[in-house]
């Protein structure tokens, strides 16, 4: 239950970061200081400095490899709908780094991104500097380390009731994991960042498991219900001394179109709620996870009015989202095989025909399964184009398109079904809608945000 508490203030003194400084530290892709690290100590010792702003507010930590950013923005909607004043922290963002932190269901404002980011530099330059005077080596600070650190502050200096954090890699060691979460969701597993996290599905549940601890209630959704999966959340679930919770749905309805309505029902252990939601289907095992979370922090049934206009009105940015209507362009950050096959799943309920779809375009991520996502989406279009992203982990585009041309080969389609070849997304966007052609966009989150942010401005 929430412990609203005094009003949270930073300790000491900082020195304000303008907007720009502060996204360039967020921005920066190797790291802020130090070179002992990254550690979770990093994480926990500023916290600690600026006396512990996570503890001014409730915390609920959601992992996962899909679905974690819907169950996040679903459960702090539905604990918004039961009166509480809630903040959530996803990541990445699609366009903005403040969109990373929401206060109240808005995005924080540039000033408040700012202030928080500078609160947490001037941690890490008091830690660092204690270490440097006590003969030690300083830390790592990464920009994730940096956001997390600015996040918490901001939302403690907001007074919210609860904290919903998506964590960001993993789970052991993830900057989120610094705080002392009253309950966590595990919302699937999938083979992921597998240079940092292993190679095997378990190998990946075991480091995002360890969101899993003594005293806390524990959801695990439907996504960790593979044998193997499973079999290490229980092992670990027994360890603690905890029994968690198996979030379900029953789909009743299925949307016939783009934006039509989704019918399911949850069974949840303190009620059970008939929910009909503007989503697709995948979206259903999500949003059950989130009412499984919101009643096991809450310890009682929700509202069930309530819940229902709180989910139908929450924004999933990002998730099958029309970025643009005429001619239509449509994002998905699906980036894995799994979501990338719910994605595909979604387009067959509204569109059985591959012929009549648009053009795909497709970028990946190079610590991503990518013949496993080609396989996924290639085969649901009539049409590919490749580009990278502006990220340092963006497969190069003659890479990609060679994946997609044994793809096509592998199903005997001619090679003309791979359109072009791009090296970035404003080319491949100028080019491909100069002709006005329909484009779906997916792949990976980082092509969703910059097909956003270059169409939307």
């Amino acid at each position: 239950m929430p412990k609203r508490t005094d009003a949270y203030r930073v300790p000491f003194a900082v020195p304000e970061l303008a907007f720009d400084e502060a996204v360039a530290l967020a921005a920066d892709t190797g790291t802020i200081s130090g070179d002992a690290g990254p550690l979770l100590e990093t994480v926990v010792d500023m916290l600690d400095v600026l006396e512990r702003p996570d503890e001014h507010m409730d915390c609920i930590q959601v992992a996962g490899t899909n679905g974690k950013t819907s169950t996040a923005r679903f459960c702090a909607a539905a604990l918004s709908g039961e009166g509480l004043s809630c903040a959530l922290y996803t990541s990445p963002q699609l366009v903005r780094y403040p969109e990373r932190m929401e206060v109240r269901g808005r995005v924080v404002g540039d000033g408040a991104f700012a202030h928080g980011v500078s609160v947490a530099v001037e941690a890490g330059r008091r830690v660092n500097a204690a270490r440097a005077a006590a003969g030690e080596r300083a830390y790592t600070i990464t920009p994730f380390d940096l956001l997390t650190v600015a996040a918490l502050t901001v939302f403690a200096e907001a007074r919210v009731d609860v904290a919903v954090l998506e964590v960001g890699m993993g789970g052991r060691w993830d900057a989120t994991s610094a705080t002392d979460p009253v309950a966590v969701a595990v919302t699937g597993i999938g083979l992921d960042h597998m240079r940092i996290l292993g190679d095997t599905l378990e190998e990946i549940a075991g480091e995002k498991a360890a969101v899993i601890k003594p005293g806390r209630a524990v959801v695990l959704g439907e996504g960790t219900h593979e044998p193997g999966v499973r079999r290490v959340m229980d092992e670990r679930c027994r360890a603690c001394g905890v029994v968690p919770l198996a979030s379900s749905h029953t789909l009743i309805g299925r949307p016939g179109r783009l934006g039509g309505e989704l019918a399911f029902t949850v069974d949840a252990p303190h009620a059970s709620y008939t929910l009909r939601i503007p989503k697709p289907a995948y979206q259903a095992q999500n949003a059950a996870c989130a009412v499984f979370l919101a009643e096991a922090y809450l310890g009682r049934a929700l509202d069930a009015a309530a819940l229902q206009a709180s989910l139908a009105a929450a924004p999933t940015p990002g998730r099958f989202d029309t970025v643009r209507a005429d001619p239509l362009v449509l994002v998905d950050a699906c980036h894995n095989p799994q979501s990338c096959e719910a994605f595909v799943s979604a387009l067959d309920e509204v569109d059985a025909d591959v012929a009549a779809r648009p053009t795909l375009l497709l970028a990946a991520l190079s610590d991503k399964d990518v013949a496993g996502i080609v396989r996924a989406l290639v085969p649901a279009f009539p049409r590919v184009a490749v580009c990278a992203t502006d990220s340092a982990r963006a497969l190069p585009p003659a890479r990609l398109a060679a994946l997609v041309g044994e793809e096509l080969a592998r199903e005997g389609r001619p090679g003309t079904d791979l359109r072009a070849v791009f090296p970035d997304v404003p080319r491949a966007l100028d080019a491909l809608t100069e002709a006005g052609e329909p484009l779906v966009a997916a792949g990976t989150i980082t092509l969703a945000g910059e097909v956003a942010g270059y169409l939307r401005g």
